[in-house]
């Protein structure tokens, strides 16, 4: 129904559009006209100058003031109700044809005219002015006569107003009006309307239309002009079409059109049977097929038209063509016809038309593809008039009544399905005049064997079943399963049925065949045989079937002749009808087979007695009846399963309670190992588990565990996790504190010698329930295991915030136990960075954080000396003391050892937390000291933005800087001296500056750091001896460190001094002997240097007195005897040009150079 809806709309959609594609067309038409016309006038008034006194002007003003005037009028024109004065000029410059000559006339009679249709030409003539009313009927006519008298131009504007307003109720009486005054414009606009709405037109909009100018249109708008043409019942434009095609007329009157249809049968359809008769005459086929194979007669049979279908049969239309799809006869189609979907006319109507079909010879014993006659449809549809018909022609056309369809179904089988209620046994129902008129009442199906009385009865046709109870003989039928209708029946539920048969003589105790006969058939082998009609009303739990089975049991104990039910027969399985009633919980039935002689201690074939089966279905009531039965409550399943196991299993208390109360053995195991004990709370059913307590069962029942290992079932319930499992147990009174032992030879692996006790084990696997049920029950909370934890120590490990809460609450927990290893739990939970359990455990015992070990550290110490931030942060969070001092020589605080790791985050935190940033250890070192010795610039920034003694020293009189250019960390000596207002010239015990330590141990980047030094210190003091006497720049010499050698010298160092062992860098005796650095560095000298002064010569070692005048080298600076200063040269690059004193190294490299 949307899909039609939306094709509907989605056609008016398109039509619409097609519609507004001819206005937009008529528009553009229009604007290229308007744009014409406006191009004419601007060229004519720019070349003509029309003004307005020009006499053409003047002139058309006075033809215009001329209408309906009597000035200079010289005829009329006689118009309805009055006369028009004309001018016969006027009249002759507009047209040439006036019906008269003009000049032999006075007036013209226009008097058949409209008269505003008259009145609008006579206007127009004079002044080209007409106004159109809203009524196209005016216009129309003044087109018609426009037309006649050739005025084109009026003719034209006429055109123009109807275009507009032509829609589709107009278009086809404006298409005729344009074809007969060749109107082209309007023709073409209404045409190609008609060609968009060309199906929504019905033959009364084509009726006042000529057969010529219809035809004609036929052929330009559809491509079957001959349906068209049948569709608008236009006999006349069909005659056209025949006469115009005549040399292929037998093709084209049997040809489909593009919906499918044939000429004939639209002619049929309309009830147009001249020109069906017309078509038949000019070769059209009565039994020609449309596209989906049907005949002109199929359908007229299918759309109940029982007019066609005569006129086809009185035209020889075949009667025995049958429909492609199900090879339905037109007999077939007519049987079809319901009641409760045909009306009761047209089922009248189409019973003649069958009647004639038989009187015409069609065979009505026709199947169709699926076997169907037209019998058995009118069964199934309950055709009354066909069906009297058929049986009232059985005599003469041999009818018969027993053929079957491809499923081997007769009528009588659709007759008892069609029937029902008290309808069925009249003498007129469809069944009984089927079997009145020969219909076999009980046929045979042989594909599986079955009668017509086990199909009604296997379909639940009660009533079918009663009915033919009263017609067959052959009630005992079985079919290839071994079954009977009764076991049918018995399905079913049918118990009036059942009734019935079993008062007909059939026989309740026919048992169905073994797979191996009914292997034969084509259903899956059966899996349950030898079944009684008890044991199917039993298997399908029909209580209706199994009270008629004992009632005739009842009321038929005293008949010879009746067969009652035996209710100790056993199926293929071993059941008898009890055992199976039990099984499949009939409980309500199981008093009255027992009442019948049933045995209570019998088996089924699964092995289960009655008491097995009563307890898996869960009946109580049976289960503790047959207990005071005396059923055996030893025997076993096929399972080794025994009843108290079963009534754990299916949570029968009662039935547990009474076993109990008899004695039965609750240490018994099951095939999984299980006591009843275990098995009980393993499903949950701690209702029995108490029972079995209350009864005494052993509550530890020491078993195999992991391994091999012996367990309790405590240790098993919290290895696996059960936690009510366990408490339950725990209230019950087993075993609290004892750990799992090794079992017979030794065996168990870890478990067997991990002495965990269960609190151990709950410890470990977080069962924080179970843990509270067993301090509650007096455990040790302080019990050790093989490693000396405590259960303390395992819930810090497994990270169990709520069972340590719940353990540290315990009055008797011992806080100081350390475990094998040393650790207390305070210890522990630190290693573990267990946080929450460590402050937990701190504000139980406040002094747990500030235990030493045995190197004299404290918690925070080995935090810090294992970069371990988090800790320290912890431990800095509950406020331990960030000064206490490692109990070893040297005596270092926690921020010395945070200084040595070099981590500005823990120094930073410490010094937060109010470590004193200038406490000194054992050898009076600051952290300031530690961290430049160590090269961590970035403590050592830390420790001087937080206002430490930066020009500290230590026992050998040190500062930081000494330390930093001692180990040669340059990125530390920049921080002391950019950082800080570091004493940079202080000496040690030894007198010793910075830069003295730095010539002293000459590291690589010493150079570098003599650069910084005097970078950030232009006026060092670069000369300064220490207590030796020596400068850096002998220090240097000596360690051989050229680069701080000429660092020194560029600087402007001294390069003649000496120090107390009379050591200077001229006579210092290098290894090489080589005096290559000497010369190298005296010929690096770009300015004089200083003047050395003393009491001797540094060459000779002269003493200077009165006789012994001092001399200087003007190269080197050195204090020389005149001997040794007798070389003059000048030295151009100290820019002085006139020789001057210099000692021999001096001269020899000023004239050799450095070789």
């Amino acid at each position: 129904m949307e899909a039609t809806q939306f094709k509907a709309s989605d056609g008016e959609t398109v039509k619409l559009q097609q519609h507004l594609t001819l206005l937009r067309e008529e528009y553009k038409k229009l604007q290229i006209h308007t744009n014409s016309l406006e191009t004419k006038l601007s060229l004519t008034s720019s070349t003509d100058k029309v003004v307005e006194n020009s006499f053409l002007n003047k002139l058309q003003k006075t033809v215009s003031s001329l209408y309906d005037s009597n000035l200079y009028s010289d005829m009329k024109i006689l118009v309805k109700d009055r006369e028009i004065p004309v001018h016969k000029i006027v009249l002759a410059s507009r047209s040439n044809d006036w019906g008269v000559n003009l000049s032999d006339v006075s007036s013209l009679d226009w008097t058949n005219m409209e008269k505003n249709v008259g009145q609008a030409l006579v206007r127009w003539i004079y002044t080209d002015v007409v106004d159109f009313p809203q009524s196209d009927e005016f216009s129309l006519s003044l087109m018609k006569r426009a037309s006649g008298l050739h005025l084109e131009e009026l003719v034209s504007r006429c055109e123009k107003a109807l275009v507009s307003s032509v829609n589709v109720r107009n278009c086809i009486r404006y298409y005729s009006t344009a074809d007969e005054i060749n109107a082209n414009v309007l023709k073409e606009h209404c045409s190609a309307l008609i060609s968009t709405y060309w199906d929504d037109f019905t033959s009364e909009d084509f009726v006042h239309m000529g057969a010529p100018l219809l035809y004609h249109m036929f052929k330009s708008k559809t491509n079957f002009p001959l349906h068209s043409a049948i569709r608008l019942k236009r006999e006349d434009v069909v005659f056209l079409y025949l006469v115009d095609n005549s040399n292929e007329l037998t093709m084209i009157l049997n040809s489909l059109d593009n919906k499918g249809d044939l000429p004939l049968d639209l002619a049929l359809q309309a009830r147009e049977m001249s020109i069906a008769t017309t078509l038949l005459e000019n070769g059209a086929d009565p039994d020609c097929r449309d596209t989906h194979g049907y005949t002109l007669l199929h359908k007229a049979v299918n759309r109940g038209d029982d007019h066609a279908a005569k006129f086809l049969l009185e035209n020889r239309a075949s009667v025995s063509l049958v429909t492609p799809n199900n090879g339905d006869t037109a007999l077939h189609l007519i049987a079809t016809c319901s009641p409760e979907t045909t009306l009761e006319e047209t089922i009248s109507a189409m019973a003649e038309i069958a009647q004639l079909l038989l009187d015409r010879g069609l065979n009505p014993n026709l199947q169709n593809k699926m076997g169907f006659t037209a019998l058995h449809l009118a069964v199934m549809a309950q055709n009354e008039e066909l069906f009297s018909l058929l049986l009232s022609r059985s005599s003469t056309q041999l009818i018969d009544m027993n053929l079957r369809t491809l499923d081997g179904h007769t009528p009588l089988w659709f007759a008892l399905i069609r029937t029902t209620g008290s309808e069925l046994y009249s003498c007129n129902s469809f069944a009984a005049r089927l079997v009145e008129k020969g219909a076999i009442p009980n046929p045979i199906y042989p594909a599986n064997g079955n009668s017509l009385l086990h199909l009604v009865a296997q379909e639940g046709l009660e009533d079918a079943g009663l009915f033919l109870c009263n017609h067959i003989h052959n009630i005992d039928h079985i079919n290839r399963k071994g079954e009977t209708a009764l076991h049918l029946a018995a399905d079913r539920d049918l118990g009036r049925l059942i009734t019935k048969l079993l008062e007909c003589g059939a026989n309740p105790n026919i048992q169905t065949l073994p797979p191996e006969i009914a292997a034969l058939s084509d259903e899956p082998e059966l899996t349950v045989y030898r079944q009684s009609c008890m044991h199917r009303a039993i298997s399908g739990g029909n209580l209706n079937a199994v009270k008629a089975f004992l009632e005739h049991r009842v009321t038929a104990e005293d008949s010879k002749d009746s067969i009652v039910a035996n209710l100790n027969l056993r199926d293929s399985q071993g059941n008898t009808p009890l055992s199976l009633a039990l099984s499949l919980g009939m409980q309500n039935i199981v008093a009255d087979l027992i009442q019948g002689g049933a045995d209570v201690n019998t088996r089924n074939g699964e092995g289960l007695t009655l008491l097995h089966q009563a307890i898996k279905k869960q009946d109580v009531e049976s289960a503790i009846f047959l207990l005071n039965q005396g059923a055996n409550i030893d025997a076993k399943t096929m399972s080794e399963e025994t009843p108290l196991q079963l009534a754990i299993l299916y949570n029968m208390p009662d039935v547990v309670e009474a076993l109990c109360r008899r004695g039965i053995d609750m240490s018994a195991v099951d095939k999984y190992n299980n006591c009843p004990l275990w098995a009980a709370l393993e499903f949950g059913r701690e209702d029995i588990a108490s029972i079995l307590v209350k009864n005494g069962v052993d509550t530890d029942h020491w078993s195999d565990g992991p391994e091999g290992c012996y367990q309790t079932l405590l240790h098993r319930a919290i290895d696996e996790n059960k936690e009510q499992t366990a408490k339950f147990l725990v209230q019950s009174g087993c075993d609290l504190n004892t750990p799992r032992r090794a079992g017979p030879g030794g065996r168990g692996g870890e478990e067997a010698h991990d002495q965990q006790s269960p609190l151990h084990l709950c410890c470990q696997w977080g069962l924080e329930s179970v843990v509270q049920t067993l301090v509650e029950h007096g455990a040790n909370i302080n019990v050790k295991d093989a490693e000396g934890k405590t259960p303390l120590h395992i819930a810090i490990l497994n990270q169990h915030h709520s069972i340590i809460s719940l353990l540290l609450c315990h009055p008797f927990l011992d806080l100081t136990v350390p475990d094998k290893n040393g650790l207390t739990p305070f210890a522990t939970a630190l290693s573990c960075r267990n946080n929450k359990a460590a402050q937990a455990v701190r504000d139980k015992l406040p002094t747990a954080a500030e235990q030493f070990d045995s190197k004299g550290r404290n918690f925070l110490h080995m935090a810090i000396q294992k970069n371990d931030v988090e800790s320290v942060l912890f431990l800095l969070s509950i406020q331990v003391d960030v000064n206490s001092r490692v109990r070893d020589t040297n005596q270092s605080s926690p921020l010395h050892l945070a200084a040595e790791t070099g981590n500005e985050l823990i120094v930073r935190s410490l010094l937060l937390a109010g470590a004193r940033a200038d406490d000194r250890d054992g050898h009076r070192r600051t952290a300031l000291h530690v961290a430049a010795e160590a090269g961590h610039a970035a403590v050592v920034s830390a420790l001087l933005q937080n206002g430490t003694d930066y020009d500290a020293t230590d026992a050998e009189g040190d500062n930081a800087l000494h330390v930093a250019v001692r180990e040669g960390h340059l990125a530390v000596v920049r921080a002391l001296l950019t950082e800080s207002r570091l004493d940079a010239e202080a000496v040690n015990l030894k007198g010793r500056n910075p830069l003295h330590t730095l010539a002293r141990y000459a590291k690589d980047n010493a150079f570098t750091i003599c650069e910084l030094f005097i970078e950030c210190m232009p006026e060092y003091p670069l000369d300064k001896p220490d207590l030796e006497g020596n400068t850096a720049l002998i220090l240097a010499y000596t360690k051989g460190n050229g680069n701080l050698c000429r660092c020194l010298v560029k600087a402007g160092a001294c390069v003649g001094a000496m120090n107390k062992d009379g050591i200077t860098i001229f006579n210092y005796q290098v290894a090489s002997n080589s005096k290559t650095l000497l010369k190298r560095l005296l010929d690096n000298l770009s300015q004089e240097p200083p003047w050395v002064e003393g009491d001797i010569c540094l060459e000779c070692g002269t003493k200077f007195g009165l006789t012994m005048r001092k001399h200087h080298c003007r190269h080197c600076g050195r204090l020389l005897c005149s001997k040794c200063s007798g070389q003059e040269v000048p030295i151009l690059k100290f820019n002085l040009h006139k020789p001057v004193r210099v000692c021999a190294v001096c001269f020899e490299l000023l004239h050799v150079g450095v070789s």
